[in-house]
């Protein structure tokens, strides 16, 4: 560990009951690479297990809350207690490096792929065009959830928590970024309803403020040990009349006060990302960082891959940094970024490294499908 890394590998004292060896978070990252019925393969535990051993918190890459929620093919779920054997599969390696694991779970809204849900609909606040998601073209429409599948909805991030809470996880983060359900619904520009659950900015809150709600009730009753419920955030939407930063600090305030372990937000660029109606103005890290003002730890994500990129994220004023697609590349970052393994930190995939990453074949085609990751081909 260099001067320059200081921060980055001390620990944190994480909301009182859980001591983190230091700042650097496993990113949450879908793999594609669950088993056809929903279950965790044998390929991803390996995945989860080689890069867990070094991090301070481990948060898994998004698990169905939901059959009409499926935002990805080939993603691990956890809508019935069919799936607790699985779950706690998936508990035991991300455990396995000796940090906290924490289950994230979502419902991917009008993000929904309509092949994989029943009847093939989309569902979300609203009846709008879906915006594209990773596997969704944006040409079907979704449905607006009536108030009774609203409360369906809300229980069964409820129900999902209770999996976690006895599979072994030590908390749950709820996923209300990226324009996934609960976003949907926090979202002026893809709320359009005109019932209690839209239209003010009180209304829009209502659905996140219930489910987290909820998720705590679960909690309460079901927990016999400390368990921390997270909450990721996208503070603002690209489109005309989309979520805007001012919107998410009045949220994150009422989630602070109803009690939230963390904030995670989830940034493009954590480093230089400005608001889109300041671009004058300070990185949108420093003022999320100032308006939380220290009441929970934030843990901030966005293209973050180097040590001294972590560090810098640090001074901007965040408590921890989720590294994400670099964790893919390098399993043992922390590691390398302490100088205990003495390699060369990779910035992008050797063509022939699959078989020494442990690194799921169906998320190896993955990769071979997006641009970045192999070395430009002179």
């Amino acid at each position: 560990m260099s001067e320059q890394t200081k921060s980055l590998f001390s620990a944190f004292d994480f909301q009182k009951h859980f001591i983190l060896r230091n700042r650097v978070a496993l990113a949450p990252m879908t793999t594609w690479s669950s088993n056809v019925d929903g279950t965790i393969s044998e390929q991803e535990l390996a995945y989860y297990r080689r890069r867990v051993n070094g991090v301070g918190l481990a948060i898994t890459g998004c698990s169905h809350v939901m059959a009409n929620g499926i935002g990805f093919t080939d993603e691990f779920a956890a809508w019935d207690d069919y799936f607790l054997p699985s779950l706690t599969r998936l508990a035991a390696a991300t455990k396995s490096g000796g940090a906290p694991a924490v289950l994230q779970l979502f419902h991917a809204g009008n993000k929904a792929v309509p092949e994989l849900t029943p009847k093939g609909e989309i569902v979300s606040a609203s009846e709008l065009a879906a915006a594209p998601g990773p596997f969704n073209t944006g040409q079907q429409a979704s449905r607006a959830l009536t108030d009774e599948e609203i409360h369906d909805v809300i229980q069964a991030f409820g129900e999902a928590t209770r999996r976690a809470i006895e599979a072994g996880f030590d908390g749950i983060e709820l996923h209300g970024a990226h324009g996934f359900l609960i976003q949907n619904f926090f979202s002026p520009h893809y709320n359009q309803r005109t019932d209690a659950w839209g239209g003010s900015l009180e209304n829009r809150m209502r659905f996140p403020l219930a489910v987290v709600n909820e998720v705590q009730r679960v909690v309460k009753q079901y927990a016999q040990r400390p368990f921390l419920v997270g909450y990721r955030i996208s503070l603002e939407e690209a489109e005309s009349g989309g979520l805007r930063i001012g919107d998410s600090f009045a949220l994150i305030n009422r989630l602070i006060e109803q009690g939230i372990s963390y904030l995670h937000v989830s940034l493009k660029d954590l480093l230089t990302d400005k608001p889109i109606d300041d671009q004058d103005g300070l990185p949108t890290a420093s003022l999320v960082a100032a308006h939380v003002k220290q009441r929970v730890p934030v843990i901030a994500a966005g293209q973050i891959n180097r040590p001294e990129q972590a560090e810098q994220a640090l001074q901007l004023g965040v408590d921890m940094v989720a590294i994400g697609r670099s964790l893919v590349i390098n399993p043992e970052w922390v590691e390398m970024a302490q100088g205990r393994v003495p390699a060369f930190m990779r910035e992008t995939l050797p063509r022939d490294a699959k078989p020494d990453l442990t690194i799921p074949d169906k998320l190896w085609q993955v990769i071979e499908q997006t641009t970045g990751w192999f070395p430009l081909e002179k």
